[in-house]
């Protein structure tokens, strides 16, 4: 799969290993794909719902500012997401894992049109601990991207650079880390952004 790289938002490879997820809509005409452009540009940007169109089964994702109370509305450059993924989670995070949304661009040409969200492991809000509060380490990034080229329109998310976290103080978090980290490197990150790609690509 080509990497829908129109904003420049999606950093190169430099190590670790790589996770892709995409889904595509192809419509009769750009004008029926303008428009659904738009619908699936509304549903990433709206952090709050991604549960809703990834499957309740899989990570909750909740936006939030500095402090960590949560925030309505699209995201915006600079805000938190809490993640609350199936199973154990961190000790240090009361369970959860947080990444700050670096980036958000936006390209069109006429014929091309995209958004992409890029965030990158941070950690938690108020934490005494300078490392990420998440099973990836502060390398790793994921750019979510939704992208109209004349009439199709395909949702990605692309995760480069991945590597566990186990740079944490704590013991605990650290063999959880490596276990989580493994285990989303192999298997439950694909599943979980092939989700939300096929869900932000629903026609209904």
């Amino acid at each position: 799969m080509d990497e829908k790289n129109y904003t420049g938002a999606i950093p190169g490879q430099q190590k670790g290993d790589v996770i892709t997820a995409e889904s595509t809509c192809t419509f009769v005409g750009p004008e029926e794909a303008i428009g659904f452009f738009n619908l699936a540009k509304s549903r990433l940007l709206h952090v709050n719902g991604w549960q809703e169109r990834a499957g309740k089964a899989l990570a909750r994702f909740t936006l939030t500012d500095a402090d960590g109370h949560p925030v309505p509305g699209a995201a915006r450059e600079g805000l938190l997401i809490c993640v609350d993924i199936p199973g154990p989670g961190g000790e240090q995070a009361g369970g959860y894992d947080w990444v700050k949304i670096e980036e958000i661009k936006e390209a069109d040409s006429g014929d091309v049109q995209s958004v992409a969200l890029r965030v990158r492991p941070v950690a938690a809000p108020h934490s005494s601990d300078a490392e990420p509060t998440h099973f990836y380490a502060q390398t790793s990034t994921s750019t979510f991207t939704v992208t109209r080229e004349h009439a199709r329109v395909t949702a990605a998310v692309y995760d480069r650079n991945i590597e566990p976290n186990t740079e944490t103080g704590s013991l605990i978090d650290k063999v959880r880390n490596a276990i989580v980290g493994f285990f989303a490197e192999k298997a439950f990150s694909k599943l979980q952004w092939q989700s939300l790609t096929d869900g932000l690509m629903e026609l209904s």
